[in-house]
């Protein structure tokens, strides 16, 4: 079986740019400043206000993979032991790709997939008005087309779930965020025109998910 693990990186688009009753919608629960500050730096959580940046891909057969990712240059290079891909454009184009590129896979792997990446992948594709060209949320209970990590090591809900970052250090495997980036600071990243550093710390969440899924993948065969 042909797999492919998947995952994105979004960017929340400036408070600003949204008009003033979007910001009043966005800001209606907020009563301090503290709340504020947390509800803008959650809009990147959400596909009506915010953008895919990165989209990292990686087959755990091979151990070969690639991102696409927006950047204010054209990039097209491999890293250096040319095992990973990295393509740059606008995220139309990014999502083009990955759905041309996905065609040939038969399961998809993920972290969370289902309660983030697909879903925000599905409608910034509808926005865009992109064609997806395969389903990303089937049968939820069956994990041969898409194996959701979480709801694996959740058993679908029977234990309170932990982030990735905390998966990876109760089974021993490698941590990107150990690195000294997060997911917060993406925007900064972005700012600062560091797009191949966000493109890199995509593809270490990929990786990690794929070391995730092989011991997974171990145990249910022990």
């Amino acid at each position: 079986m042909s797999r492919l693990i998947i995952d994105i990186e979004t960017l929340a688009a400036p408070f600003e740019s949204f008009d003033e009753v979007q910001q009043a919608y966005l800001l209606k629960f907020a009563e301090s400043e503290e709340e504020r500050t947390e509800a803008i730096q959650k809009l990147s959580l959400y596909p009506t206000t915010a953008r895919i940046v990165a989209i990292g891909l990686l087959n755990p057969d091979t151990d070969r993979g690639e991102v696409l990712f927006q950047s204010d240059e054209s990039v097209d290079t491999f890293s250096e032991d040319e095992h990973v891909h990295f393509r740059s454009g606008t995220e139309q184009e990014l999502l083009q790709e990955f759905w041309k590129d996905i065609l040939k896979y038969e399961q998809f792997i993920t972290f969370n997939g289902r309660g983030f990446d697909c879903p925000f992948l599905l409608l910034r594709s509808a926005i865009l008005q992109i064609k997806p060209s395969r389903n990303l949320m089937p049968y939820r209970f069956d994990h041969s087309i898409h194996c959701d990590l979480l709801d694996q090591l959740t058993f679908y809900g029977a234990f309170r779930k932990f982030s990735l970052d905390f998966y990876c250090k109760s089974f021993g495997i490698d941590s990107p965020k150990s690195h000294g980036i997060t997911g917060l600071d993406i925007g900064r990243l972005f700012e600062e025109k560091r797009f191949r550093q966000i493109a890199e710390y995509c593809f270490g969440d990929v990786k990690a998910t794929a070391e995730l899924f092989r011991r997974w993948e171990e145990f249910l065969k022990s």
